[in-house]
Parts: structure tokens; sequence; C-alpha cells
């Protein structure tokens, strides 16, 4: 008896040991994130020293090799991982002056890839698509008058002012009328464009072709100041984007007769055919090496601003989450890889790739965890559509503090995202891959793809407790005991189609990108 006992003391005193262990590696990450955070420093080194990383682009090589460089400071081995190749382009200056009928600067920049003007721009008569157009032929007939011309390619829009501003301080009717003859014009301007025989795509290029001098356009976000910023289309002239104020400004005065004209200085370099590719980090596995957990997020970003909320704030989390695990726990059972994408922007080619080239670590994945979808705490967690997701998903949140958890819905099993982010590139190859969804701080209006994606609109006290929770959930993945099951739900009927919805299947990356249209 007294044997048995001492027996039983023996083994408590020992699983006591290890739960204090692995208490102690939580605590000290936790202590550790909050006491003496990098988050700022990374932050402003990343987002105001290296900027924007637009595929093919210096600056995302620089971003490459100061993320290596970050790595192996924390003793992380880190390298890049080449997949194809991309139109090289660093973007310039760009200066958007009204030269007549009086003169002002103008809030615009040159769009991705967009053809230099050289240092002496183009100088040019503003001027609008017609109204009424009554068919192909008659919008033909007009295209001549585009020669020589820099031609507005927008919607006017009726306000600048949001919605929720509207809202809040317009009266119901007013609010309502502004509603109704917004969606008039927008249905009007569709019409039209659709008369011309071009939709709006397709009419640049026919603008082109026909002689104008440029094409300025005005994607408005929704927000005060802000603007979708994405890439030219054209192959030649120049293609500005406008902010809204100074974008109808113009239109009423090309409207009115009043002609005015703009001097626009977009300069760029092209840089031929640069290598694409994933930067890649990684903690070896002592008992389980060749079982795999990769941190996820796309490193590419849109020029407008600095990528700063898409997706610098999923970078800088997997950057923190891994200098929190190798200090504090740098023998993990299994491996543990981060995969810092490229090319996410253009259809997720990076993670893509990094699947398609690495299905060892992808038949052998524990878990993957992205996130992407703004600075906010992450509030939502899915099981993707694996059937036994909370079994595993469930236990590991159990070791995350609840002032961290309390915030966070759990959806099981869920279902499997066919796109988005890169954790669909896993879940198509029947991966374990869980994207850690965010709160949006006006994400989709103020900073997704628009000007004002910068360093400010970080709210680092969430980014922090994501960090917490992604090294947590990393460990916890890392010590559990079991593989994890990637038994797949059977998914529903669709209510679309009527046919059973069937699970995402894999695609292959593009490996040659910005070339062929060029």
């Amino acid at each position: 008896m007294k044997l048995t006992i001492k027996l039983f003391l023996i083994a408590l005193l020992f699983s006591g040991g290890n739960l204090f262990a692995q208490d102690d590696v939580i605590d000290n990450m936790i202590k550790e994130a909050n006491e003496n955070s990098q988050l700022e420093r990374l932050a402003h080194e990343l987002l105001d020293v290296v900027g924007p990383r637009l595929v093919g682009t210096p600056q995302m090589e620089n971003a490459s090799q100061w993320a290596i460089a970050q790595y192996k400071k924390w003793g992380i081995e880190a390298r890049q991982e080449k997949y194809g190749t991309w139109r090289g382009w660093e973007r310039g200056i760009t200066h958007i002056d009204m030269v007549s009928p009086r003169v002002q600067s103008l809030e615009g920049m040159q769009l991705a890839w967009n053809p230099s003007t050289g240092s002496q721009g183009v100088t040019a008569e503003a001027i609008v698509l017609p109204s009424n157009i009554k068919d192909s032929t008659a919008f033909k007939n007009w295209l001549p008058n585009v020669k020589g011309k820099l031609v507005l390619v927008s919607m006017n829009q009726p306000t600048g002012r949001p919605d929720y501003n509207w809202e809040e301080f317009a009266t119901e009717e007013s609010f309502q009328k502004m509603k109704d003859e917004r969606d008039a014009m927008t249905k009007e301007w569709r019409e039209n464009i659709g008369r011309t025989g071009y939709n709006t795509r397709s009419i640049l290029g026919a603008l082109e072709d026909a002689g104008a001098a440029g094409l300025v356009a005005c994607n408005w976000s929704n927000g005060f100041g802000v603007n979708k910023i994405f890439s030219a289309r054209t192959k030649n002239i120049p293609t500005v984007d406008m902010e809204l104020e100074d974008y109808t400004m113009l239109y009423r005065m090309a409207e009115y007769g009043n002609k005015p004209v703009l001097k626009i200085v977009a300069e760029s370099k092209e840089l031929g055919e640069v290598p694409t590719f994933n930067t890649i980090g990684e903690i070896k596995g002592t008992e389980k090496p060749n079982e795999y957990i990769v941190l996820s997020a796309h490193f590419d970003s849109w020029d407008g601003g600095t990528g700063a909320t898409d997706n610098g704030t999923g970078t800088l989390v997997m950057l923190e989450a891994m200098r929190l695990l190798k200090k504090f726990y740098p023998n993990p059972k299994r491996t543990i890889i981060v995969g810092h994408w490229g090319s996410e922007e253009q259809g997720l080619n990076g993670s893509r790739a990094f699947v398609e080239d690495h299905p060892d670590i992808v038949k052998n994945l524990q878990a993957s965890f992205n996130q992407d979808n703004g600075t906010g705490r992450v509030i939502n967690i899915s099981g993707a559509g694996f059937l036994h997701a909370y079994d595993y998903l469930g236990s590991w949140l159990e070791a995350v503090p609840r002032d961290i958890t309390q915030h966070i819905e759990t959806t099981f099993p869920g279902s499997p995202s066919g796109g988005g982010s890169d954790n669909a590139s896993f879940l198509a190859a029947g991966a374990p891959a869980f994207n850690l969804s965010a709160l949006n701080w006006s994400y989709w209006n103020y900073t997704w793809h628009t000007n004002r994606d910068t360093y400010d609109k970080i709210i680092f006290d969430d980014v922090r407790n994501n960090a917490i929770l992604t090294a947590i959930l990393t460990y916890m993945a890392s010590e559990d005991p079991d593989k994890t099951s990637t038994e797949k739900i059977v998914l529903p009927t669709s209510r679309r189609t009527g046919k059973q919805m069937e699970w995402p299947t894999q695609r292959s990356p593009t490996r040659k990108g910005g070339l062929d249209d060029n």
C-alpha cells in the first residue's frame, strides 16, 4: 500500500512538473509579449522604412531580407523560396496639378505598374465620357475626341460623405433621396458604359488606342479621404487615381465647359523580369520533426499606403509569435514554420506555390494559423469543415487567457473557405488550416487596399493579443500527443444550385506574372 502511494506521488510529481513547465512556457510568453513587445519597432521598420510591398518591386525584396535578418537575430533559420517571376517595377514620384483655368495641386497617385511619364510629364485638357451614348457606333464616332486628352473614367459621385455620416445628420427623407439618386446614377453609368460595346475595364484600352494622353480615375472607398489603389491597365499612357474631392471638381468643370488642364508627372521604373518568392522561417522539431505547424500571413501588399493592416499586422503577429516561441519554446516537438507569402493580392500565389511545392509538409500538417483581415483582435475561429476540429482546437484554446478568448466566437465544424486568404490554399489540399478572423475596425472602407493603410491605423493592443493567441495555439498544437484529424464534414446542399457543395479544389499558382500583357 505504501509502495502504491509512493509511486502515485512520484507520478503526480512528474505530471505536475510537466504541467508547471507547460504553464511556465505560456506564462513567460504572455509576460514577454506584454512587457517587452517588439511590435512597435517591427512595425516602424517594416512599414515606415521598407514601405509597401508590391510584388515585383525592390521593396518586396527589401522586406524579405529584413525579415530574414530579424529571424536570424533571434536564432531562427530563415530563407527565401523562389517560386516564379514577375514584372519588375518601382514607383517613383507622382505629382498632379491643375494649371488652367487656375493653378491648384491635386491629391492623387499613379496606379501600380503604371507606364512612366518621365520627368517632363503630360499636360492636357481633362474631358469626361459622353452621357446618353446611343450605341457602340455612336461611341466609335465620338472616340476621336479623346486624342491628346486626359479622360475622366469614373462616375461623378453625388456626395463625398459616407453613408454613416448622412445617417447621423441628415433627415430620413434627405438620406433616402440621396441614396435613390445615387443608385439611379450608378445604374445609368453602368448602362451607358455597356452601350459603348465595352465594359468598365475594356473601355480603358479603347481610350488608349484612340490616342488619349492619359486616364484619370477615382475609385472611392466610401469614406472620408479614402480610395482603393490597384493596378493600371494601360500600356503606354499614365493612369492615376484622384481623391474624390478633386476628381468631382474636375468632373464638374469639364461638364460646365471650363476646360480644366492638368499636368501629370508619374515617374516609375520598369525592372524587367524579377524573382517572386516566399519568405520562410523555421524552428526544427525534436520529437516529431516531420510533422508541422505553419504560421501564415501574406507579406505583399498594394502600394497606395504602406500595407499596414493588409497585411502588415498579420505579418507582425507571426514575427512576434515566432520570437516568443523561439525564446521560451526553443525545442518544439513538431517543426514550426512561418510563411510570409508573396503575391497573395494577385491570387494567393505564394501560398499556392508552397502547397504545390511541399506536399510532404501539407500531408503532415498538424495545423496552420492564418491572419489577414486587419488590425483588430481575433473574434472568430471556424473549424473550417473538419469534423473533429472542436476536439483539438477547443482544447488548445483552453490554454489561452480568458481576456483574449472571451472575444472569440468559435464555429464548429464550420465550412472550408474557397478563397480570400492563404488558409484557403492549404484547405484546398485537405490540410487543417484555420483563419484567425479579426474585428474589422472599418477595415473594408478605410484601410483595405486604400491610400490610408498606414502605421497610424494599427491597434497595437489587439495585435499583441493576436500574437499571444497565435503563439499559444502553436505551442499547444506542437505539444498535443495526437495528430489532428482531417476527416471532413459532408457538405450541405447549395441553396443556389440545389446540388451538394464540394470541397474546394487545389489550384496552381501564377508563376510568371504581369509580363504577358506588356
